[in-house]
């Protein structure tokens, strides 16, 4: 196995929830040595469901706030390439770890900061989550069924896509031109920022006039018959993604198996109907034999597992 693109980075990851964990691992999984520094005992609610996150890296317990922690911490950063860390604004620089404390002991220092509404303005030092930073940005009204409220996707948009994959991301990208000009950075993400960015497509749409505000009214949100998810004869469910011509052919090629199918239009005044005929091809057969009928086709048809069943497929 390859010791990974990040061999011989050293990343200093003061203990944090979700995100920061995340940016942690994706570094340690791409050979970065990443040293993480615990709080004594702990936080209970959180310990178990970090213990994937917290995987590839060794660890230290330390009380931040006892007298000389601020020393072991900056010995670390002095022979470190980076450093991650989740506090809200001020804390760290209160704490006399901060990016002008941690920079003074290794000006090549990439400083990863991880907030969820960023380091300044009105919301910086309240509290968040990933469900109310997604609401803020726009993103969670975006999804969920037409005429009930927006699903809460987990928290896979905030935290771990717009938060530790975008810090993980920016802390690269500042270790690279740290290797060409000798000084280091501050990597500040916020979850709030990053799900903007992540917006971008959307946005750029709506902008364009083709995405409406109204959910499952698009083509990528549940609205389009050929992009959504429909119940089998068994009560299990099925993915469509037939977007493109050839895609979509294939598709009603095979879900039809010779019964009549619609005309091959796909005009938004035509999907209502397209959508009722759809639905009641995939209640004549098992999920599991739908993924028979187009396990070898380019149609976009995937079954829909539950996590245990992923890890055996």
């Amino acid at each position: 196995m390859s010791p990974g693109p990040l061999r011989g980075v050293r990343v200093v990851e003061l203990a944090g929830i979700g995100p920061g964990p995340y940016a942690g691992m994706l570094l340690a999984d791409l050979g970065a040595e990443v040293i993480r520094v615990d709080r004594p005992g702990g936080q209970p609610m959180f310990d178990l469901p970090h213990l994937f996150l917290n995987r590839g890296r060794r660890s230290v317990a330390l009380n931040l706030k006892a007298p000389g922690a601020a020393d072991v911490v900056l010995r670390l950063v002095a022979g470190a390439d980076a450093l991650i860390e989740g506090f809200r604004p001020g804390v760290a620089e209160r704490l006399g770890i901060g990016p002008e404390q941690c920079m003074a002991a290794n000006p090549r220092l990439v400083y990863g900061r991880m907030t969820g509404w960023g380091q300044d303005g009105p919301l910086a030092r309240t509290a968040g989550h990933d469900i109310t930073y997604i609401a803020l940005s726009g993103a969670l009204r975006a999804i969920g069924p037409a005429g009930a409220p927006p699903v809460p996707p987990m928290n896979l948009l905030g935290d771990f896509g717009a938060g530790g994959m975008l810090l993980a991301f920016g802390v690269v990208a500042a270790l690279l031109e740290a290797q060409r000009s000798g000084e280091g950075q501050v990597v500040d993400a916020a979850i709030v920022d990053g799900t903007v960015s992540l917006l971008g497509m959307l946005l750029g749409s709506r902008a364009a006039g083709v995405w409406s505000d109204e959910r499952a009214s698009n083509l990528l949100d549940g609205g389009a018959p050929f992009y959504d998810t429909y119940e089998c004869a068994d009560g299990e469910y099925v993915a469509v993604g037939a977007l493109e011509e050839q895609f979509y052919s294939e598709f009603i090629a095979r879900l039809s198996d010779g019964a009549s199918s619609p005309a091959p239009s796909r005009s938004p005044d035509e999907w209502p109907a397209l959508r009722e005929w759809i639905a009641a091809r995939f209640r004549t057969r098992s999920r599991n034999e739908w993924a028979e009928v187009f396990g070898d086709s380019d149609a976009c048809v995937a079954p829909v597992l539950s996590v245990a069943e992923a890890a055996e497929h």
